[in-house]
Order: C-alpha cells, then structure tokens, then sequence
C-alpha cells in the first residue's frame, strides 16, 4: 500500500472521547460515555473540538447498552450520530472498548457471532444515518485487555489466560470486519494497540529475554489480524487496514522491575527511544497508514507532553512515515476507573461540576495552547 494524495481525516488533529464500558476489578460496570456526561452533551462537545480546529474524534458505542439478546436499541447512539452529522465532525466508532452484553461468554463461539452481527448491524444504521465513508475500530486495544482482563483488573479476570483471550478477541475483530463490509464495502477499519518500547534495567544490562519478548508482543495483535502468525484465525493482508497505535509516557519501562523511562518518572533516561522512530519501525513492518490513536499526559506535562510529541510527528512525517492523524485521548477530563473521586485531569477541557449537577468543559489554556502550536507546526 502506497500514500493517498488526499488525506484520510478531516484534520491532523483528532479529539478521542473516553467510551470505556468494562466491569473494573470491583465489579462495578463502568460507563464513561454517561458518567462524563458525554451522551448528554455530544452536540456540544463535537462543537467544541471544531472551536478548536479539530474535525475529526474517536467515540464509541456501548453494546452492552444496544444488544438485547440479538434484537437492537439504538437509542444510546442515535443522538451521536446526528450530532455527528449536524456537526461535521468525522468519527472512528469504537465498538469494543473493553465492555460486551452481560450473560455472554467471551471465549464462546457465540461471543464472536453475535459480535459479528452487532457490527454488521451498526453499519447499516450509519449508512441509514450518513452518506460519509464509515471508520470504525472494532476492537480497541486487544493486546492490552488480554493482558488487563486476566490479571484481575477487568472481567472476566481469567488468570492464565492471555494468549487464549488475545486469540478470541482476533477472531471477533476479524468476523467484525467481515459483517462491517458485507454492509458497506467503503468502511475504513483502525486497530489500535499500544506502542510500547521495553529495556532491561541498569543493573542487568545483560538481561536482554525477558524486555525483548514483552517489546515484540505489541505486534502479535497485528501480526495475527493479517495472518503472518497463527494463521488458524483466519487472518489476512486484508484485515489489517489502519495501524493505530496509543502511546503514552509511560508506554516505556525496563522488564523485569516496570521502571518507566520518561521524565514524568523523574528521569529523562538515555534508553527512551524517539517516538518517531518507533512509528518508523511500525511503518516498516505493515506499510499502512497510520494514526496515533491515543496519546495525552496529565497535569501540567499536558501543554509539553503535546510539544514533544508534534516535533516528533514533524520529524517522523519528514522522514517519510506515512502518518495520517494523531488523537489527542482523552479530549475531556476523566476520573480513575477505579476510583471515580480520582480526577486524572488530563483533558483538553477540564470538568467542573455546577449547581445543577452537570459538568462545566472548562478549556485547558495550556495545553491549548499547545494545540494551537502543534497545529502551526504541521501545517
């Protein structure tokens, strides 16, 4: 595959609305759409990011909410998609952000065909609802929810497990992306996965195993949707269309220990490998366009977080990489999904709660201030 002339998003710059919908390691079933008020507001909140010069988002769809047993209530993503329309602003849908139907087993042949069925049928109600070419993720971050969902810290908290649930969750996005074009063939598919970069620590240079096989992981969820391994899946070229990849601070750590290697750890180690070289790396491998699906920081390392990643998009991009967007995720504040009186604050818009009980999208100055650069700069 070779760059388009045109590009693939409205805007450079996307704004990602966190829609993570899983039972957390309490239990307790999360919906991040309603919590922040999202569903309510998301006229508003689309309105915003093109105040901003951003006309492209991620957001997603809650399938625990719309799967009744195999019949449909579209009622929880109706609204969105008006907004989206009335807005003009282009979506990547998620329809997988760690949350499925309750009573539905993950490992079951059933989970994948009735997972099939959702997509395929949600892309008929976009196409009812916009005559826009369709982007859609349908599964969001397999790699890290085969690792999260089987250490206790999401259902079904199925302990030795990883590879068992990375395979399953292959299988669904495949047979998600097959009912997705049986309904509309123009549909573009994002899969993102976390783009990490692993040492091992200081005091055992020599300990090279443990950091390599934890840094080539992050490529078996891609690997396995194209075929190139574990070819029982039914993977192929085709089922890998745009690379996403989430990149954050902390997405680079010594194994064994976990010691982060940004300055946000207290250090600015020599053994942090550029961003854009590792998008380099993803480039080489997949020659597919690419999209930093997610990527933010929190606090005051917003506005230089945001710095230092557009200078290495500019250089990434100079170099040849064939990037095509970048997601600023989440675009509003959010609280912990362990802990909903832990603020992370690392929204564009910060919230505040007014007397009604509603929140106030309060713009971040700095890291606006960071965007309105970042834009300049890839211009």
């Amino acid at each position: 595959m070779t760059p388009n002339a045109d590009p693939l998003f409205r805007s450079f710059w996307m704004g990602g609305f966190e829609c993570s919908c899983q039972i957390n390691s309490a239990g307790v079933r999360l919906d991040m759409t309603a919590a922040l008020q999202h569903d309510a507001c998301c006229s508003a909140d689309y309105r915003r990011l093109r105040e901003v010069g951003i006309l492209a988002a991620r957001d997603g769809l809650r399938w625990h909410l719309i799967d009744r047993g195999g019949s449909y209530d579209w009622t929880s993503w109706l609204p969105m998609l008006s907004a989206m329309r009335e807005e003009k602003v282009q979506v990547v849908w998620d329809l997988f952000h760690y949350g499925w139907p309750d009573g539905l087993d993950i490992f079951s042949p059933e989970f994948v065909r009735r997972f099939a069925r959702f997509a395929g049928e949600a892309a008929r109600m976009h196409r009812e609802h916009s005559d826009e070419i369709p982007f859609y993720s349908p599964v969001n971050e397999i790699s890290f929810f085969a690792w999260a969902a089987t250490r206790g810290l999401m259902f079904p908290y199925a302990h030795g497990r990883d590879d068992e649930l990375k395979r399953q969750l292959v299988r669904a996005a495949i047979a998600a992306i097959a009912g997705i074009r049986d309904v509309d063939p123009r549909a573009r598919i994002v899969a993102p996965e976390p783009l990490i970069h692993n040492v091992p620590p200081l005091s055992q240079p020599w300990n090279v195993g443990p950091a390599l096989a934890q840094r080539n992981s992050q490529f078996e969820a891609w690997d396995m949707l194209t075929g190139r391994i574990a070819p029982e899946l039914g993977g192929a070229g085709q089922y890998l269309d745009i690379v996403g990849v989430n990149f954050y601070s902390a997405n680079e750590w010594e194994v064994p220990g976990g010691r982060k290697l940004h300055w946000d750890a207290g250090s600015d180690d020599p053994r942090w490998m550029p961003l854009h070289q590792l998008l380099a790396e993803v480039d080489a491998r997949y020659q597919r366009p690419l999209l930093i699906a997610e990527t933010g920081h929190y606090g005051i390392g917003r506005a230089p977080w945001l710095d230092e990643v557009a200078a290495e998009i500019r250089l990434a991009r100079a170099n040849g990489v064939w990037l095509e967007g970048a997601c600023l995720y989440p675009i509003l504040d959010r609280f912990d999904w362990e802990d909903r009186n832990h603020w992370h604050n690392c929204g564009l818009w910060d919230l505040q709660l007014n007397g009604a009980g509603r929140y106030r999208r309060v713009l971040n100055p700095e890291y606006a201030r960071a965007l309105r650069d970042a834009q300049q700069l890839l211009r």
